[in-house]
């Protein structure tokens, strides 16, 4: 019985291709609206996960911010020894900690003038930071204890300050905290970014590069706060705590004076915020498959005027009310879901397309597909109910009459 329905719901559907493709556009459009809307959402949430991952997830910024809203003490800054204290007193936990100092200085080679953001880091930074040396060497323990005035550039900034890539050996002229001095390039590095960290990076004049932390704490070693990382696998939320409460206990401040700020939970506030954003704009967008219900539901009307003369053949000759209506409501269904099914495949498309133009991987998830072609089937049957009424009501007699 089911499938003769299908069958004469797929005729009627095909004797009227133009109608019954109009119908459904209200679907398709808002089907492939969701689709594509959700899929544009999970795959940006995908990709901001993504580059969270690549700076770290056990990474973290602490410092002493007093709650009370009074000043900062002298014994409220870091000091290099104190950095040492805490690597002995966490052991593995702690996997690497500096200063998180950086300057932006003015490179000079001959007439080239290039701007940097010099970042200080030590010999162990690569342990927990990937850096892609291409030539030369990375910053290794006695630069760092010597505080050498050697240095790590980035690729493409090397190139535009000495002309080439393979700058190892050469040395350029800059300023840092009013003193001027030689440096030397000991290392190139290539910074590979995906087309995500691409955008959100932007275009900017100021390029990259790496020297010993040593440097930028000089001359009195003191610094504001310092970056950490932990052990890999570590839940940041107790690690947070316990180092809040041994820096409260050396600083003597209150736990609350201790601030702290992980890559985990900045990545999980955004995720909420992308998902709940793409979860509110996807559910707009549900709303125009309101509108593509009521134009089935219009369509099926007219249907039911069309076919009054065939809906009384079949009642005269033993149809039952309950055949007449799952006829009309198994076409009604079959028309939703075929608009849910190219809705599906235009949404699907255009965020596919969208991301082999920008060179991004994308997200579609196979549930979402199911859900909308299952609700789009759902919005058909529901909307067809009043015309599979109409048309199973009809009286047999004054069907036949109709003209």
């Amino acid at each position: 019985m089911l499938l003769e329905n299908m069958n004469m719901a797929i005729h009627a559907i095909k004797a009227n291709k133009m109608r019954s493709f109009l119908t459904m556009l209200g679907i398709i459009i808002g089907i492939g609206s969701v689709i594509a809307i959700v899929s544009i959402g999970d795959t940006m949430r995908f990709m901001v996960s993504d580059l969270y991952k690549n700076v770290g997830m056990t990474l973290a910024y602490v410092y002493v911010w007093p709650a009370d809203g009074d000043g900062m003490r002298e014994s409220d800054y870091f000091t290099l020894d104190e950095t040492e204290r805490m690597k002995e007193v966490f052991g593995d936990e702690l996997t690497y900690i500096d200063s998180n100092a950086s300057v932006n200085a003015e490179a000079l080679y001959g007439r080239n003038k290039v701007k940097y953001q010099f970042e200080g880091i030590y010999a162990d930074y690569s342990a927990v930071h990937e850096i892609n040396i291409v030539y030369g060497r990375n910053l290794n323990e006695a630069d760092i204890k010597g505080r050498k005035n050697n240095v790590v550039l980035e690729a493409n900034g090397a190139k535009e300050l000495f002309g080439t890539e393979n700058a190892v050996g050469k040395t350029f002229r800059t300023t840092i905290y009013g003193s001027t001095d030689d440096y030397h390039v000991v290392g190139i590095y290539r910074l590979d970014q995906s087309p995500f960290e691409a955008i959100m990076a932007g275009r900017s004049e100021t390029r990259a590069g790496y020297m010993p932390d040593t440097l930028l704490t000089w001359p009195n070693d003191t610094f504001f706060g310092v970056r950490v990382f932990a052990r890999e696998g570590t839940d940041m939320k107790v690690f947070s705590d316990k180092l809040s409460a041994y820096l409260a206990k050396t600083k003597n401040r209150n736990k609350e004076d201790i601030a702290f700020s992980s890559a985990a939970s900045e990545m999980g506030t955004v995720d909420a915020v992308m998902g709940g954003l793409s979860a509110a704009v996807g559910g707009i967008a549900a709303i125009s498959l309101l509108v593509g219900g009521i134009g089935i539901m219009n369509i099926m009307l007219v249907s039911v005027t069309e076919r009054t003369r065939e809906i009384g053949i079949r009642k005269a000759l033993g149809a039952k009310t309950r055949d007449i209506m799952i006829q009309f409501l198994t076409e009604s269904a079959i028309l939703s879901a075929l608009g849910g099914i190219l809705g599906v495949l235009t949404g699907a498309g255009l965020v596919m397309a969208g991301g082999l133009l920008f060179g991004i991987g994308v997200v579609i998830k196979p549930a979402v597909i199911l859900v909308a072609v299952g609700f789009s089937a759902l919005v058909g049957l529901f909307f067809g109910i009043y015309p599979a009424q109409k048309a199973a009501k009809a009286d047999p007699i004054d069907a036949l009459r109709y003209e």
